[in-house]
């Protein structure tokens, strides 16, 4: 009986993300962003009944650059994606996969206990889930 080999979540996950509090403006973000190497933004709870939101550089290009509005006069809650669609760190890469198909998604935060340990992204599925799951090394 050949065993399947499993790749998880928290294999690929990768922490190029940044946390910010909803209030921040857009251009305060944007230099975060720069200054940290990241490409996430996920925006923290209000409180513990709230859900965490995403910003992503896409949504700052279409719903502040392309409609030419001010980045130091609007809030990234104003722009962000929430609630947001997550991953458990155990989910097998395969079921990540067909999750980003289903639902036209191309980043999901893994949460665990309510904390955002790290962010999975299409590259991340590929080239580190595929990759090790066949083991396509040289």
């Amino acid at each position: 009986m050949n065993k399947r080999k499993i790749i998880r979540a928290r294999d690929v996950m990768k922490n190029n993300f940044i946390e910010l509090d909803g209030m921040v403006t857009v251009k305060d973000a944007i230099l975060n962003l720069r200054n940290s190497g990241a490409s996430v933004i996920i925006v923290k709870k209000r409180n513990a009944d709230d859900a965490y939101g995403m910003v992503l550089l896409a949504d700052i290009a279409n719903r502040v650059l392309a409609k030419d509005r001010a980045p130091e006069r609007m809030n990234i809650y104003e722009i962000m994606a929430k609630p947001l669609i997550s991953l458990p760190p155990q989910m097998d890469v395969r079921y990540c996969a067909r999750l980003f198909n289903e639902f036209g998604l191309s980043v999901v935060p893994v949460i665990e206990n309510e904390k955002v340990l790290g962010i999975v992204s299409y590259g991340d599925l590929v080239l580190n889930g595929l990759f090790n799951l066949y083991e396509l090394g040289e």
